[in-house]
């Protein structure tokens, strides 16, 4: 074990951790064994594919293994950190599953990410490896590979799948290939946060944690053994990757198909063409879906579980959602912080509709405060705060952040305004944080605003989410510059040679001679768009 890697990491208290192992609640074991066992089992059937190549379970494995054991061969060790970044495909699986098997930990970085996050990710992290797709016919990707290189210190390795990239292929062993040992208590991997403030924060989840995470996940989804899963969204995310996602489908022997287009003609034909059962989107893909329903010809009827989350569905686009696809549409709460919550199958038309579901393991822990941190009545609105088996302690290499982000008791401030109902359903009402919400992309607006600051003509400046009838919100900046002619796609170029990912790209501008400002003098964001 990297000992290094420990370094930042805040476990849960020990007395706990063991009362997790003596009820079973953990069962100390490696996340790549939930694969591996079903390879065993099911050696020959259809693990993953997409439109161009499919494996069996056995297949799957071998790959895995020779990718890992091309790892260590390349003398990286275990506990060291890979910042992946891979596009939705069959070698999302193969390459992901390697890592894991080399006993590496990967930062689960976004493909819409670019050089600005990646970099930051790898110095956060101590990263020694960078492991992308590849540029996949994107000029400007190529571009940022070499500027991380450049900037990324730490980094000992890139490798790209893509044949047309500079950078090294994607290193393979051979022969037999033994895993090394692991800590189930130590990171399993790094999932990104939705940057709540300045740039992502890493949120560590053991192998324990995570494997309770996806075993929860599977019994409230009712995930069966013949289950085929379509990833639509990025499967770095939480949601789509182990709720109960990419994992929990082939830790249940069941087939995932992997998609690089979300759009209803594509993804409806693959659901028809492979029998897709269940599925998960943000809602605003949900409410192209759905309308496409009216349309499309593809028979939609083997799907059972359409799960949508990431930010609330409104009742009326749930309702329309149940009409077009009877019977499956599971709204679905959560964080990668930890806590998920789901309505269930067989809840009523109006649960499913109206709530975000209820926690997936009897163990969460819930409390809802006021602004003075004291619990508020039954029913009433306040902050969701959260601790358990499976929601974080700390996040990495973030001391500061910790000791306002979690309460002496180790709850976790979720930042998310929500009432409890009496059935235990949770009804999310707003956010507290300053934060944009992209259809299901959550960021914070300071970190656009540093960037914006660093304009050689911007003097302030100020972002704020706006409403979006397609995304939930869009990012919207006001701004005090010495060059009043300057526009929006200036801004736009701007932020995209820093790095900025697409999708935190400012969407309104408004050019003001000054901020508004509050009675205390904090720049009043209510008035600025």
């Amino acid at each position: 074990m990297n000992n290094d890697l420990l370094n930042g990491f805040k476990p849960h208290p020990e007395e706990i951790e063991l009362h997790y192992k003596q009820q079973k609640i953990w069962d100390n074991q490696p996340i790549w064994e939930l694969i591996t066992r079903t390879a065993r089992n099911l050696p020959d059937r259809c693990a993953v594919r997409d439109l161009s190549h499919q494996l069996t379970y056995a297949e799957l494995l071998k790959e895995a293994d020779l990718f890992a054991a091309g790892l260590l061969a390349k003398g990286f060790n275990t506990g060291e950190r890979v910042v992946f970044q891979w596009s939705n495909q069959v070698s999302f699986a193969t390459t992901l599953l390697g890592i894991f098997r080399a006993g590496l930990v990967p930062v689960m970085a976004l493909p819409a990410h670019r050089q600005n996050e990646i970099c930051h990710f790898a110095q956060l992290s101590g990263a020694s490896v960078y492991i992308t797709s590849g540029v996949e016919g994107d000029a400007s990707r190529h571009k940022m590979i070499e500027q991380i290189a450049e900037q990324a210190k730490t980094l000992r390795g890139i490798y790209s799948a893509d044949d047309k990239d500079p950078f090294e292929p994607l290193p393979k062993g051979k022969g037999q290939f033994t895993p090394p040992p692991i800590d189930p208590d130590a990171p399993a991997l790094f999932l990104v946060s939705g940057g709540t403030t300045g740039l992502p924060k890493l949120i560590p989840r053991s192998h324990n944690d995570y494997r309770y995470n996806i075993a929860c996940a599977t019994a409230a989804c009712e995930l069966q053994s013949d289950e085929v899963y379509l990833a639509v969204l990025p499967a770095a995310h939480n949601f789509p990757l182990g709720c109960p996602g990419i994992l929990g489908t082939l830790a249940m022997g069941g087939q995932v198909v992997f998609t690089r287009d979300a759009s209803p003609d594509q993804c409806f034909e693959l659901i028809e063409r492979f029998g897709v059962t269940a599925t998960a989107l943000v809602p605003a893909l949900s409410q192209v879906w759905t309308a496409a329903t009216a349309w499309e010809e593809a028979d939609l009827s083997s799907i059972h579980l359409l799960q949508v989350g990431g930010s609330k569905l409104a009742k009326t686009d749930a309702q329309a959602a149940m009409a077009a696809f009877p019977g499956a549409l599971q709204q679905v709460f959560g964080m990668a912080e930890g806590l998920v919550c789901y309505t269930r199958l067989g809840d009523t038309d109006e649960v499913v509709a109206t709530t975000q579901g209820r926690p997936m393991s009897p163990l969460d822990e819930l409390r809802v405060v006021d602004n003075q941190g004291q619990e508020v009545g039954a029913g009433d609105e306040g902050e969701l705060l959260t601790r358990g088996p499976y929601t974080l302690r700390g996040y990495y290499r973030a001391e500061k952040h910790n000791r306002s982000a979690f309460t002496s008791g180790g709850f976790y401030r979720s930042g998310d305004r929500v009432r409890i109902q009496a059935d235990g359903n949770i009804i999310v009402t707003g956010r507290l944080k300053d934060v944009v919400n992209r259809g299901g992309e959550i960021f914070a607006c300071e970190e656009i605003e540093e960037h914006l600051l660093a304009h050689p003509n911007i003097q302030q400046a100020a972002v704020v989410p706006l409403p979006d009838k397609d995304l939930g919100e869009q990012v919207g900046v006001a701004i005090v510059c010495t060059d009043k002619t300057i526009t929006l796609q200036a801004l736009r170029d701007f932020l995209t040679e820093r790095g900025l990912a697409a999708f935190k790209l400012p969407e309104r501008l408004n050019v003001l001679s000054r901020l508004p400002v509050t009675a205390v003098g904090k720049i009043d964001k209510k008035q600025i768009l």
